[in-house]
């Protein structure tokens, strides 16, 4: 696993405001097999106050991507935000709830990397009002995604990956978004190692990544 050290510390924040979805993982046994080649995982995770986990330092989808990357050996970047996020749990999912009714693309801090040379992104994120972070769709926008495997993984509270994978592929129909991603409840991926792990494994395994 090689991290690409562009942004600086990982962060995490789970919302649960959509309907209820399967606890870990949404992946069955007709989940696209990704192709071979250099994978990279790509995540975005939202330190402070969150719900049901209280004041945390490393986020809930920090927590998943790292389980992944060194499952994979996939490089790992995350997204971090210019403009820093409220720590107040009320206050930021006002304001992810404003960016998502405006359709805003935050500034990302720091240099993306170079997704040139990979042919998976595993991407990361909590599921913010049913939706990705607007965030994200500023990374993606401003990568080279074309003819890609993007496999989304998120962290919630009872929302699962909500609308997030289909409106990715919507998004970016040059891409192949894997509609069957791993969702996971934050309080498990803040909490409980041992479960986060055997949810990324029985996903990883589902998606054949990893025999």
């Amino acid at each position: 696993m090689r991290k690409i050290s562009l942004t600086g510390a990982a962060a995490g924040l789970i919302l649960a405001f959509a309907g209820c979805s399967a606890e870990t993982s949404s992946a069955s046994a007709d989940a696209t097999a990704i192709p071979e080649g250099k994978a990279i995982v790509v995540y975005f995770s939202h330190t402070g106050e969150n719900y049901s986990v209280g004041v945390i330092t490393e986020g809930n989808t920090a927590k998943v991507a790292k389980v992944i990357a060194a499952k994979t050996g996939a490089d790992i970047y995350e997204i971090k935000e210019a403009k820093p996020y409220p720590h107040s749990y009320d206050e930021c999912i006002d304001v992810a709830k404003k960016e998502l009714r405006d359709k805003a693309r935050p500034e990302i801090a720091g240099t993306l990397p170079d997704l040139a040379g990979y042919q998976v992104v595993y991407l990361g994120y909590p599921n913010w009002w049913g939706d990705c972070p607007m965030i994200v769709y500023s990374f993606l926008e401003k990568s080279s995604i074309e003819g890609k495997t993007i496999l989304p993984f998120c962290t919630h509270e009872g929302s699962g990956l909500g609308s997030t994978a289909k409106n990715l592929q919507k998004a970016f129909p040059g891409a192949k978004v894997e509609q069957n991603g791993l969702s996971l409840r934050g309080t498990t991926a803040q909490k409980d190692a041992t479960a986060t792990e055997q949810a990324v494994d029985k996903w990883l395994k589902q998606t054949g990544a990893v025999k």
